[in-house]
């Protein structure tokens, strides 16, 4: 029960870790935007397999959420020169603070963009000549169609380190529109779990 729960989010931050950003222990991983059930479950992928994380959000009263991170930073929207040694980024937030994580990652380093939390879903006038620093590769996942092999990995994995979801809250299913409001309107820390 506990691994069905946390799949879902798990499958976008495995393909985003492991198939886009090639994460190896010996990385130290940004997750920009992480106080998102996606972000939650990144976080604790990337510390099961024994990397240093450095993890974000815009909110100062979220920042005690990052505790499993070995480090959490309120983001101002310019981290590029504040952090160093980051090798692999996640990038939740999305195309509002694309070229700033780029510019953040070490030469050789890789920014995956997975998510959009920042409500800018394109980048007008993409020069890639210009917009990605030399030396830094960009990727995205797209969450579409697991194999069965890849869901067996995140199982096994999941129940190999013991990783449970960061649960804020659960409903059950008549108190649906009340859920999405919570969400909405960040009533709830951790993930929200409706139940049928």
């Amino acid at each position: 029960m506990k691994s069905g729960q946390i799949i879902f989010r798990s499958f976008t931050a495995w393909g985003s870790l492991f198939e886009c950003l090639q994460l190896k222990a010996e990385d130290t991983l940004l997750v920009r935007g992480a106080t998102c059930a996606l972000g939650y479950a990144a976080i604790q992928i990337a510390k099961a397999l024994g990397c240093k994380v450095i993890a974000t959000t815009h909110r100062k009263n979220k920042l005690t959420l990052l505790h499993d991170a070995d480090e959490a930073l309120l983001d101002t929207g310019e981290l590029a020169g504040t952090i160093h040694g980051v090798t692999r980024a996640l990038e939740l937030v999305g195309p509002k603070t694309l070229s700033d994580t780029l510019r953040t990652v070490e030469k050789g380093g890789i920014v995956c963009n997975t998510g959009v939390l920042g409500g800018v879903y394109t980048l007008n006038n993409f020069d890639p000549i210009k917009f990605i620093p030399n030396g830094v590769y960009l990727t995205g996942f797209f969450s579409n169609y697991p194999t069965q092999d890849i869901m067996r990995d995140i199982f096994r994995f999941i129940e190999d380190h013991e990783i449970t979801p960061k649960i804020g809250a659960a409903y059950p299913f008549g108190r649906i529109s009340e859920a999405l409001y919570d969400m909405d309107h960040h009533k709830v820390n951790g993930k929200i779990v409706v139940t049928v």
